[in-house]
């Protein structure tokens, strides 16, 4: 089984903007882009987010020179993603990963189609009253209902805006790091983030030790410029979507 790449992740929460300054985010370029999640309407009108709870994301990001929608299951296995998408690929105008998805002591594997759009394609899938589930194209219609068939997608409702700030590839030490803000129903988030490609000549025990040297490496750099992890069990997307779900509560 080939070796999958490690996406690793330190969440910040508190003083957002005194952490961009400390990690001297503005090495790199921040791009400016709103986020929205669809939900089940029925759900969210009870607090409840039950697309999430069932291992499944469709998120919208729009702003920037393109605009995305993507279908994503996570937590998954690799035996739920069959056919076609038992590997990646990448066919423009979509992108399939498979990575797993490292954060603090969680270890999860993610798979994620991701159909880039023309700028202001998404905007009217996520107005009120419209429906979200609209701009799911075949493909990532064929993904779900290949590799989680029990997932319906009527009756959604998009929930957001979250405002997002995103700057890739800022210097620490020695690593390349992603930083992103997510803003949205009175919480703040800073994600760093790394990603870890196995090479050529690694097994699994190598490819393992390296990238939990990378991690560790990451949360030092953060933490070094005296900046602290949070400690919350949950997600940010988690924690995001279910206040805004809470907030739309009828």
């Amino acid at each position: 089984m080939d070796l999958l790449p490690v996406e690793v992740k330190v969440n910040i929460e508190g003083d957002v903007a005194a952490a961009l300054t400390a990690l001297d985010a503005s090495r790199g370029a921040m791009a400016k882009r709103r986020i929205w999640f669809a939900e089940d309407r029925d759900g969210v009108a009870d607090g409840r987010v039950p697309l999430l709870d069932g291992g499944v994301i469709v998120r919208f990001r729009i702003g920037g020179d393109t605009d995305d929608l993507t279908v994503k299951l996570r937590p998954c296995t690799r035996e739920q993603l069959v056919g076609r998408f038992s590997d990646r690929f990448d066919t423009e105008p979509f992108t399939y990963k498979i990575e797993e998805d490292w954060s603090g002591n969680r270890r999860v594997l993610a798979a994620s189609l991701v159909h880039g759009q023309p700028p202001g394609a998404l905007s009217g899938a996520v107005q009120a009253g419209a429906d979200p589930a609209v701009p799911i194209g075949t493909l990532q219609d064929q993904f779900l209902h290949s590799c989680a068939p029990a997932v319906t997608l009527d009756g959604l409702v998009a929930l957001g805006p979250i405002l997002s700030m995103k700057a890739d590839d800022v210097p620490l030490d020695d690593l390349d790091v992603d930083l992103e803000t997510w803003s949205a129903a009175g919480l703040d988030f800073l994600e760093a983030s790394i990603r870890v490609k196995p090479k050529d000549e690694d097994d699994a025990e190598e490819f393992t030790a390296r990238a939990e040297r990378k991690q560790r490496k990451l949360e030092d750099a953060v933490r070094e410029r005296g900046v602290s992890l949070s400690e919350h069990p949950e997600n940010k997307t988690r924690r995001i979507l279910t206040a805004l779900a809470e907030a739309g509560r009828s």
